[in-house]
């Protein structure tokens, strides 16, 4: 059997926080930490806190705003991190919840239930619990057949997701499968930390990968995937059930979101380029024939590079499509989300690429061509 990807989805929640009222947010903090410990930085034994600024987030990411499942606690400076309240065992998690919302929306664009589902994938960096496995209450919810399963590969996971998903279908243990990419990343952020306040957003995303006998007219060939990891500790988060951070991890900044980010940057651009130009080299296709970028939306001056590389030149906004500005980075869910906004006036025969990217270091492609 032959792995298309037939459709896609997205759950963007209702509410979003513009970078001036974060700012306000975050700077309301900062002025009454520099009171309180107003003592201590006269006698240098601490250093003040800086502010931040609306030009500095966009300067520093490209980021003008994000959605986010709970605005006022985010903007709350005695709380700054969301507050969704605990849900019963009998009531559906908030993250299968919006992952079925992202569902739905792809088997209603492809023409196809639950029912014709055999297996369902969850793949994304920040799984509210180990187990039972969130894909397997997606599945349940959906009303789907076959079995279920997690996987995390940080923002990589959804390209992951897709070359398993693939497998499975060239495998023949199964024709239909569902990957769902449910991300509330404003849980794992810092939001008093001034490097990296402003980087995450939440939504959720679904790609569906089936046998191209069944699949309709109009979907995109999977020409080829490629994966890459290489350890690294400039992008990590260690909070898990064995050390677990102190209430919302304020003096224990490791068991959030902490990262390195220019060697990130230094380390992760070149290993990116290469792979998507190895990948193109081995596939036989010059990066000429690329219609379109679909990279993860993580940092705008990033992603202007690594599109530089791959293309031999600059990138025009119609080659390379950021949703950055308005929805951050949400992780695994970034490079689906520009994809799903930005593939349909593409013709039959286009090429595009989609890539990710993120903490391991990991890194996926996968080459789509646009059919009928």
């Amino acid at each position: 059997m032959t792995p298309v990807l037939s459709a896609t989805g997205l759950f963007t929640p209702a509410e979003s926080i513009s970078n001036a009222e974060l700012v306000k947010c975050f700077n309301t903090w900062v002025a009454g930490w520099n009171a309180r410990h107003a003592d201590a930085i006269a006698a240098g034994a601490v250093a003040p806190l800086q502010p931040s600024s609306v030009e500095f987030i966009e300067k520093a990411s490209g980021i003008k705003s994000r959605y986010v499942l709970s605005k006022t606690a985010i903007l709350d400076p005695e709380i700054m991190a969301p507050r969704i309240p605990e849900r019963p065992n009998e009531e559906i998690s908030i993250l299968a919840e919006i992952a079925v919302a992202a569902a739905t929306d792809a088997l209603g664009r492809a023409g196809r239930t639950g029912r014709d589902l055999d297996a369902v994938i969850c793949a994304c960096s920040n799984l509210q619990r180990p187990y039972p496995a969130i894909a397997i209450e997606v599945q349940d919810a959906l009303g789907a057949k076959g079995f279920a399963f997690d996987m995390n590969v940080a923002c990589s996971s959804a390209t992951f997701g897709i070359q398993t998903a693939a497998d499975m279908v060239r495998s023949g243990s199964a024709r239909c499968v569902l990957i769902v990419n449910p991300e509330i990343c404003s849980g794992h952020l810092n939001w008093r930390d001034r490097d990296s306040h402003f980087i995450f957003g939440d939504v959720a995303t679904a790609i569906l990968v089936e046998d191209r006998a069944q699949a309709k007219a109009a979907h995109w060939e999977i020409l080829g995937t490629r994966l890459l990891t290489r350890f690294s500790n400039n992008i990590r988060n260690n909070f898990g059930f064995l050390n677990r951070a102190a209430p919302e991890g304020i003096g224990q900044p490791d068991k959030l979101f902490v990262q390195e980010g220019r060697k990130v940057f230094r380390d992760v651009v070149p290993m990116v380029s290469d792979l998507i130009l190895g990948h193109l080299a081995d596939l036989g296709i010059s990066r000429t024939s690329l219609r379109r970028l679909w990279l993860h939306q993580a940092n705008a001056n990033m992603n202007r590079l690594i599109a530089e590389r791959v293309l031999g030149r600059e990138a025009s906004d119609d080659e390379s499509p950021t949703v950055l500005d308005r929805y951050a980075n949400t992780s695994s869910a970034g490079s689906i989300i520009a994809f799903h906004l930005h593939h349909e006036d593409l013709a039959a025969g286009d090429l595009g690429l989609l890539c990710s990217f993120g903490a391991g270091y990991s890194a996926g492609s996968v080459l789509l061509r646009r059919k009928a």
